[in-house]
């Protein structure tokens, strides 16, 4: 490892982290975000922990991009469209958010009506033309959308994944009139056009939003060299994530998914379940020897065709904020009282949270919260919870009991989706805790589902950003195939990776990787005829069985004697960064010795409860609960009938004692 070592900055709703691993160890800091500002916190952040020696690089996970399809404050963009299809957006597939309200109102579009142009032009299915581009009428459509005020021109016409010629002849005409460009053929070269309409005009969106932020940030650090987190679980250069923004949507969730692998193999364990709760959301992932990506994303409202890892989001945080719904039932989130406000017991909050209710529990030492950094006031968050409790005629106590219930209620179901409903029974997975509230919830989780180990890292508060640190260099390559498998020979099968394998070297390449350092992945997207959604298989001369295996694990059957066809052809290709090494210590059996005891409510009783100081817990010391270890990022809670160990790594490996 470079002596300088890197810094891993993973920007959330409510805190900004920051991890430094260099061959001094790992050093950490987290601190309260600056929603108006990001880059503010960010800077901040990077001062101090490189103030006693420089850093070498910066791998950086954003929500920029993603709060801004959210809020809709992404950038104005124009779509040009062939003519005839200005509306694929406005229909979309025809579903409904609401089946049974006649009178729902209609999703607001990201792209205003009077900046939608139809283009006249036409290619059929397999890119031949129709009917020419008139290069004069472009010229008159440049002029019109430069003179609308439009930030950004995203370009979808009919079949360009086939060919991209009248796309880029489009495009020409546009960047010679001074306007910006998304084409659809670079963004997702692939069928199915609603997808790659919205796909294309989430991309443009955010793309001048991240580039001015980007731009302000390598600006500012003058030395390091900057890398971006993409939703794929690999980094590209902040020069690429500038232009191709919308490949950071999902960055730091899924960073989050990287870095429990990583720590996850390195205690022994390759079979995951990662349980991500922070602030304002909860992420979820499975990990079966090999992290689970997925095309098949929305973000907002809008369908995003992207390589991601498959995670499932809710709205379940220790920000959520808890309410009594019209029917008198008890809520827990979506509604975040994010960094500002915050919670009740942050200090400036009105609101009930689960950090609150937590709190309220005996669950969380008020006076070591962030390692003593941030105290915590009990006496706002009991404010906070009476008039709620008034309202639903329960105590404070039964109360805050209700909140973490009904949040738990809500991660479960996560869970359930990412394992039972995808033919995987969470039994045969560890549970992999973090975000500053994922050790607190993640033993009654693990009861709920029968999982037998629940593993909370180190470092949980801040393993989103120590996983930016494991990401290698990752760019995706795909293309729409369209043929029966029955008539495919393997050798024309092959001859379609070559363009996209050319280009992987290429960029690879100037990213400075040589082919010793380069891992080239193929697969394909299979589907049985008829079907309207694919499979992603490894690329071999078994493809069509693998198929068959994986859906009937998916699903509960296969028909191998039916056809099938191959929709997509895709190649992953990662330059390998140099993945570091966690620090291990020797493992001696002892009996933790706890700073204090104090009550603590479980089931509906108080319960005398052991704490521990992480920082003070050697590896190899062991406890049972009820116990609560507080460190300087993130808590872990251990309800009676639980127990834990720790690992030369400095996790707690939790086991449950009564099952």
């Amino acid at each position: 490892m470079n002596g300088l070592g890197r810094i891993g900055i993973d920007t959330g709703g409510t805190f900004t982290d920051f991890v430094r691993l260099d061959d001094a160890g790992i050093t950490v800091d987290k601190r309260r975000s600056t929603p108006d500002d990001p880059s503010r916190g960010i800077l901040e952040g990077i001062a101090y922990m490189s103030e006693k020696q420089p850093v070498a690089g910066i791998i950086h996970g954003s929500t920029v991009a993603t709060n801004a399809v959210l809020e809709r404050k992404g950038a104005r963009v124009a779509l040009l469209a062939t003519r005839g299809f200005e509306d694929v957006l406005a229909i979309g597939r025809q579903t409904r958010p609401e089946l049974y309200n006649i009178f729902v109102a209609p999703r607001r579009p990201i792209v205003e009506p009077e900046l939608v142009f139809g283009v006249a032009e036409r290619l059929d299915a397999d890119g031949n033309a129709l009917m020419a581009l008139d290069g004069a009428e472009v010229d008159r459509l440049a002029r019109t959308v430069a003179r609308s005020g439009a930030e950004i021109a995203a370009v979808c016409l009919l079949h360009s994944y086939a060919n991209p010629a009248h796309e880029r002849e489009v495009a020409r005409r546009l960047r010679r009139a001074g306007l910006r460009v998304c084409l659809s053929s670079d963004v997702l070269p692939e069928h199915r056009e609603f997808e790659r309409w919205s796909t294309t005009v989430v991309a443009a969106s955010v793309t001048p939003l991240m580039d001015r932020y980007l731009g302000r940030l390598e600006s500012s650090l003058r030395g390091p060299r900057l890398q971006i987190m993409q939703s794929n679980g690999g980094c590209i250069s902040a020069a690429a994530a500038r232009a191709q923004a919308g490949r950071t949507l999902l960055s730091g969730p899924a960073a989050g998914g990287v870095g429990a692998r990583a720590v996850a193999a390195a205690a022994g364990y390759n079979n995951i379940i990662s349980f991500d709760m922070g602030g304002t959301s909860t992420d979820v992932s499975l990990v079966e020897n090999a992290i689970a990506m997925t095309t098949e994303s929305v973000i907002g409202d809008f369908p995003v065709r992207l390589p991601m890892i498959d995670i499932h989001t809710v709205g379940a945080g220790g920000g959520s904020i808890a309410a009594m719904d019209t029917g008198g039932a008890l809520r827990v989130g979506p509604r975040s009282a994010g960094a500002v406000p915050g919670p009740a017991c942050y200090g400036a909050g009105f609101e009930l949270t689960v950090t609150d209710a937590n709190l309220l529990l005996g669950r969380l030492d008020a006076e070591y919260f962030l390692g003593g950094r941030m105290p915590l006031d009990a006496l706002r968050a009991h404010a906070a919870a009476r008039g709620l409790a008034a309202k639903l005629k329960l105590s404070v106590p039964a109360l805050a009991e209700g909140v973490v219930r009904v949040a738990n209620a809500n991660m479960e179901r996560a869970m359930r989706v990412v394992s039972v409903e995808r033919g995987h029974d969470p039994r045969h997975f560890a549970l992999v805790a973090f975000g500053g509230a994922g050790g607190m919830h993640a033993c009654e989780l693990a009861a709920r589902l029968d999982i037998a180990t629940i593993i909370v890292p180190r470092h949980a508060g801040v393993l989103s950003a120590l996983g930016m640190l494991f990401a290698d260099v990752t760019r995706d390559y795909s293309s729409s195939v369209l043929e029966r498998c029955d008539s495919t020979k393997l050798a024309a099968l092959r001859n379609r990776f070559q363009p996209l394998l050319r280009a992987a070297r290429r960029e690879l390449a100037a990213e400075g990787f040589g082919p010793a350092r380069r891992v080239l992945e193929l697969s394909l997207d299979v589907r049985y005829a008829g079907q309207s959604f694919e499979i992603n298989v490894p690329f071999s001369r078994y493809f069509r069985r693998e198929f068959d295996r994986l859906h009937q694990r998916r699903y509960g059957c296969s028909n191998p004697a039916r056809p099938a066809e191959i929709v997509n052809v895709r190649v992953r290709a990662s330059g390998l960064a140099g993945h570091p090494k966690l620090p291990k210590s020797k493992e001696r059996d002892a009996v933790a010795t706890p700073g204090s005891r104090r009550p603590a409510r479980f089931g509906g009783r108080l319960w005398n409860t052991a704490f521990y100081r992480w920082e003070e817990l050697p590896p190899g010391a062991c406890a049972s609960g009820p116990a609560v270890v507080t460190g300087g990022e993130a808590t872990a809670v251990l309800p009676p009938g639980f127990a834990f160990r720790v690992d030369g790594f400095g996790n707690l490996i939790i086991l449950q004692r009564q099952r």
